[in-house]
């Protein structure tokens, strides 16, 4: 579903982030982990098309030969890039990102509004009924918790079932129980839902006890993969 060769960015005149390869399937949950600063939201970023990469191989995103996504990169195609952010792509950030002014019903039904979408949907409904989020519905974001607003978040993210979910550290403002439990929803509905997800994390031991795959940041100097110092990003042995 999602097929990345040789992708990488350079940060400064003498760092680079790379990631060699990744394949990932639909409703396979993957964790990039690594040093705090080693470039895990650059990573992000860029497969989520927010950052243009450097360097690129191949990037195709989609069932069987999938979107050529680095041939519209190569060729600056700026109109078919937002279309897939906005159809194929969902984005849960650190910081929640809900508009205030809108309630937490209008915030999760904005995504598919936006694309001509009905409003609810059975991936909605159960997500919103699984993250019990049916008493907030009428709230605005600044009368929920921190883990509430993350729970929103998500429910936003994949409420216009996208190809694939970027969330970035989704956990990181949660009290260890509030984390393991939302990391474990996630995992549940996107597998339901065979959305594929990469979810960045600090929380080593969380990806442990999630049993999910690990790809990790390493930083290290020129190598056959990074002729700079920088990270390399590969699975965790």
């Amino acid at each position: 579903m999602l097929h990345i060769e040789d992708m990488r960015i350079r940060r400064g005149s003498d760092y680079q982030i790379v990631l060699p390869r990744l394949i990932l399937g639909r409703g396979e949950v993957a964790a990039i982990t690594g040093a705090s600063g080693c470039g895990k939201s650059t990573l992000l970023e860029m497969i989520g098309l927010i950052l243009r990469p450097d360097g690129l191989g191949q990037f195709r995103l989609g069932d069987a030969d999938g979107l050529d996504v680095a041939a519209l990169l190569r060729d600056d195609r700026q109109a078919q890039l937002a279309d897939i952010r906005a159809q194929r792509l969902g984005f849960v950030l650190q910081s929640g990102g809900l508009l205030p002014f809108l309630s937490v019903q209008q915030n999760i039904e904005l995504p598919r509004r936006m694309l001509g979408l009905p409003g609810k949907s059975e991936l909605v409904d159960e997500a919103i009924s699984r993250l019990r989020l049916q008493s907030l519905l009428g709230k605005l974001p600044a009368q929920l918790s921190i883990g509430e607003r993350q729970r929103v978040s998500f429910v936003r993210a994949i409420a216009h079932e996208p190809d694939l979910l970027l969330a970035d550290e989704p956990t990181a403002a949660l009290d260890p129980l509030q984390a393991q439990r939302l990391f474990e929803l996630i995992i549940e509905i996107v597998q339901r839902f065979q959305i594929a997800a990469l979810l960045v994390t600090h929380d080593w031991d969380l990806v442990r006890d999630c049993a999910i795959r690990n790809i990790v940041g390493t930083l290290q100097g020129g190598t056959a993969d990074a002729s700079a110092d920088g990270t390399v990003f590969h699975d965790a042995a």
